[in-house]
């Protein structure tokens, strides 16, 4: 007897369609294969599966099985096909009939005694049950809520082998599950941190203001405890909301990654990832034998922050460079190539020197020239060409530490960066860009348009500074947000000059020099 079941397996973020086909041999002696680039986990499944149908109460004759997971070419990992594998089982030796699980979709992990156990990279699985028209998808409990954000399918969160082997033969009804998406978002959790209790650091708000509106990277510069990881923490709190197509995205990676809830199956804030300095290339990018997302994939749509910045190591902070350019990260091995969604917003905080106080008036710098400059080429020039705003955080005086309140909160700074978004969808909705940050190529000379005083402007200043066609390119970005943020069109030498003035580390340089 042969029996077809429908599952799906991961391929980085998305999943593609396999077919689990189970035949039983009573000629020979009895035997299990599975064949189709199983990994360890999925080849194990044999022993939690037999154990399962013995413990639920089901007997298997003695037979040659044979256990094909088609594509065969393609690998396939993880715990997810124990329900497929014995529900095809079952189906093989007729305790199911096959078209009572036809068009059926399934997928989770079997403990011993039967329960099932949620599994990570659901929500890509639901969509593509979904994409192939399936009947329905029958999950573990725990999963079904994240299923369910899908609409137009059918999702069944079964409890247990023997619950969804009843449900299958019409013997027992199990509920569809429903996700409240409008309930989802009303219950988004606020920032409860606000630039109001920010004091002082008036030219560093109006940066991370232009930076949220155009989803610019930005790197902070200053001495210890002059704000800086206390400006980043706060950023989110300015950030516009997510539409719902960027939280499935964001939320596909999180399902990968088995860092999903079932409490909350659609990520409906922003990311903000801060990792420590100790970390890994493959744990920023992503790795592994079998790639996972990195924390540059976990930021995605939201922000990845990076304190203590030179204290990274220097070729973990070079990998950095693709993503921040391309808003993806393709993770290549010998077997496979994964590209994983990377559009981010870098923020970044330093100290000027070694011991950090460079710029600060009230603090003697003990720091050589040597030091200096040995410390600040832990950074690259590529990757400092690709964080648009330089921005020196200065200690803050004790006048302003006596003020109750800062002079703009989170949300009148929300507002204007709302409307400067407002004004970017209108002006890209015929184009594939998203923000001022993706101007690139034609789009930059069309939509940063110069005047011939303009033009002599900029021109003297990029070659006063020696900048890079990148930085040229970032300049020009941040004007036009800058303009945005004032609802003007044009851009003048004034937004221009604001834009330099964000350069800090290209002016700093050629006092070096």
């Amino acid at each position: 007897m042969l029996a077809k079941i429908a599952t799906s397996a991961l391929m980085g973020i998305e999943a593609f369609h396999v077919e689990l086909e189970v035949d039983f041999a009573r000629q020979g002696m009895p035997s299990f294969t599975m064949v189709g680039l199983a990994e360890g986990a999925v080849r194990e499944s044999k022993e939690r599966v037999f154990a399962a149908l013995k413990n639920t109460g089901f007997k298997l004759p003695p037979a040659r099985i044979t256990v094909n997971l088609a594509p065969a070419d393609m690998r396939k990992e993880g715990s997810a096909y124990d329900l497929p594998l014995a529900v095809g089982l079952l189906t093989g030796v007729e305790v199911l009939r096959q078209e009572q699980v036809q068009d059926f979709f399934l997928a989770g992990e079997l403990s011993l005694n039967g329960e099932l156990k949620p599994v990570s990279g659901i929500l890509p699985l639901a969509l593509k049950a979904r994409t192939q028209g399936a009947r329905g998808l029958i999950v573990p409990a725990d999963n079904a809520q994240e299923a369910a954000v899908v609409k137009e399918l059918s999702v069944y969160g079964a409890e247990s082998l023997a619950q969804a082997v009843r449900f299958l033969l019409g013997e027992e009804v199990i509920p569809k599950a429903v996700c409240d998406l409008d309930e989802l978002w009303k219950n988004r959790t606020k920032s409860i941190l606000d630039f109001s209790e920010v004091k002082g650091q008036e030219h560093a708000k109006r940066a991370i203001e232009i930076a949220a509106a155009g989803n610019h990277n930005l790197l902070f510069l200053g001495p210890p405890g002059s704000g800086k990881t206390m400006l980043a923490k706060r950023l989110p709190s300015i950030l516009p909301a997510l539409e719902f197509e960027e939280a499935l995205e964001v939320t596909k990676v999180y399902s990968v990654a088995g860092m999903l809830s079932k409490d909350q199956p659609l990520v409906v804030i922003r990311p903000f990832r801060s990792p420590h300095h100790t970390i890994s290339d493959a744990g920023l990018i992503g790795g592994g034998h079998y790639p996972r997302p990195g924390e540059v994939s976990l930021a995605h749509r939201g922000v990845l922050f990076l304190d203590e910045l030179p204290e990274f190591k220097k070729h973990v902070l070079e990998v950095l460079r693709q993503p921040l350019e391309d808003g993806v990260v393709t993770i290549s091995r010998a077997a496979m190539s994964l590209t994983y969604p990377a559009d981010l917003m870098l923020v970044a905080a330093m100290n000027p020197c070694p011991c950090g106080y460079l710029t600060d008036e009230q603090h003697q710098c003990t720091c050589s020239p040597q030091q200096i400059q040995r410390y600040r080429s832990r950074l690259s020039g590529p990757l400092l060409d690709r964080i648009d705003l330089h921005v020196e955080v200065p200690a803050v005086p004790y006048k302003e530490l006596r003020r109750q309140r800062g002079s703009r909160d989170s949300a009148t700074m929300l507002e204007s960066i709302e409307q400067a978004r407002a004004l970017q969808y209108q002006r890209f909705r015929n184009s594939p860009l998203l923000t001022n940050s993706d101007l690139d190529g034609k789009w930059l000379n069309a939509f940063c348009p110069l005047g011939d005083a303009e033009h002599e402007f900029l021109g003297a200043a990029v070659q006063r500074l020696s900048l890079s066609a990148r930085a040229y390119t970032r300049v020009l970005r941040i004007a036009r947000t800058i303009a945005d943020l004032e609802g003007r069109e044009t851009l003048s030498a004034d937004h221009l000059a604001e834009a330099i003035n964000y350069r800090t580390l290209d002016r700093q340089a050629q006092t070096w020099t």
